[in-house]
């Protein structure tokens, strides 16, 4: 039982094995370290929510050898970004930029928190008013109606 738990325990807190392989390794440690900055800001489009940096998917793969052939061609940066997003689209970004269209969704979720915050807070001052609002008696032509509906029974 002691052993199960200490191999479930090792399994958990055991580093996660990046997925750059050697044969993909630059020989320069600048550009290496360039490359696996890069690579930790792009999204396996396999894999969904994990870079290419981690992923084990061959089209991570690709990207990976991308990034550093471009890299090696003297890219910039940005440059090697760009091309990248222009190939595959914006969705290749772990953390899209707030421009453009992307802008919109940006904007939209604290519009409408907003927006929900506003008319909860009108609802409640209608409430508020409708139970303040003193209910008025009977006049005396409708009490005297009252208490002719009451005699007949």
């Amino acid at each position: 039982m002691m052993r199960a738990f200490l191999l479930c325990l090792g399994i958990l807190l055991a580093p996660p094995a990046l997925a750059v392989e050697p044969n993909e390794v630059l020989r320069d440690p600048a550009q290496e370290a360039r490359a696996r900055e890069l690579s930790k800001g792009l999204r396996c489009l396999v894999c969904r929510n994990e870079s290419i940096d981690e992923s084990n998917a061959d089209l991570a793969k690709d990207l990976r050898l991308l990034v550093r052939e471009r890299i090696t061609e003297g890219d910039s940066d940005e440059e090697v970004i760009d091309f990248v997003v222009d190939r595959y689209g914006e969705y290749v970004l772990l953390k899209p930029q707030a421009t453009g269209s992307s802008l919109m969704l940006w904007v939209a979720g604290p519009a409408m928190l907003i927006l929900a915050i506003g008319m909860g807070v009108a609802y409640q001052r209608r409430q508020n008013v409708k139970r303040e609002s003193p209910v008025d008696g009977l006049d005396a032509s409708e009490e005297a109606r009252l208490k002719e509906i009451l005699d007949q029974k």
